[in-house]
């Protein structure tokens, strides 16, 4: 490597600096920081998805998308479902109006909208439920339960894949990944969040927990696999460089923001 430090060690190091910190933010920072955290994070998101999906041509459909993410994130936090309804029903007519104010003759595409529109669906609402998650009943504990099943899940895939890995799991979207790496990935997931409930959340019935893993891990992996797809799209091997070692942003949320649906609905629906 130029700079000496290998991408591996990067990766521990930033891990060492921003774990402490979003503990401090989760346990003591109270709900409107943790709200105006995750509205953060999701902004530079939609910034790196904007800079993947859309060239300099597409200012207006970049500025669309950031705007958009900001009241999603505000209708999150300070509305009911039927505001956040209302806030995607008429972005994505907004989305489509401005288009079609801007749109050429020559050049009648509705792919810029498509992009517009899964943009703020993937990123602003997906990662929001955040928010929702950290209002349940011991909801603190919830927020890090989601972080725990995708972080352990995540690091036992990487060890797993890098030293048993053979079989390429798709090679096409991530050349990296590998079928033993999954089940390392699965088998930590399980692991981590059994161990929780165990000390953190005994109220949560095991088979939950286990089932929360299982499902979870593979709706994680599918999330990172989604957001590969897009890197791959759009031809670059990370969404950014904001988090040494690790890439994006976006390379950190992928598979949270499909788990972390997951986890709140299974939760309101079934657990509650």
């Amino acid at each position: 490597m130029a700079d000496g430090i290998s991408p591996h060690i990067k990766r521990w190091i930033t891990g060492v600096i921003a774990v402490p910190l979003l503990l401090l933010i989760i346990i003591s920072g109270g709900e409107a920081l943790f709200a105006v955290v995750i509205g953060a994070l999701i902004l530079v998101g939609v910034h790196e998805y904007n800079a993947l999906v859309f060239d300099e041509s597409f200012a207006w459909e970049k500025r669309e998308g950031l705007i958009i993410a900001l009241f999603m994130s505000l209708a999150v936090y300070f509305g009911d479902p039927a505001l956040v309804l209302a806030v995607v029903i008429f972005s994505v007519i907004a989305a489509f109006i401005l288009h079609l104010l801007r749109i050429k003759e020559q050049a009648l595409d509705i792919t810029p909208v498509a992009k517009v529109v899964l943009g703020f669906v993937y990123i602003p609402l997906a990662m929001s439920h955040f928010i929702l998650i950290r209002r349940f009943e011991e909801g603190v504990l919830w927020v890090f339960f989601v972080l725990v099943l995708a972080f352990a899940g995540d690091t036992a895939a990487f060890y797993v894949g890098r030293t048993w890995g053979k079989r390429k799991l798709l090679p096409a979207v991530s050349p990296g990944k590998t079928a033993e790496g999954i089940l390392g990935l699965i088998g930590g997931s399980i692991l981590a969040c059994a161990l929780y409930q165990q000390i953190l959340l005994p109220q949560l019935p095991l088979f939950h927990a286990v089932i929360l893993g299982f499902v979870g891990s593979i709706l994680g992996q599918l999330g990172d696999l989604c957001e590969s797809l897009i890197k791959r799209a759009s031809g670059v091997k990370d969404s950014g460089v904001i988090l040494p070692g690790h890439g994006g942003i976006l390379d950190r949320l992928d598979c949270l923001l499909f788990i972390a649906p997951f986890v709140y609905y299974y939760y309101a629906f079934i657990i509650k």
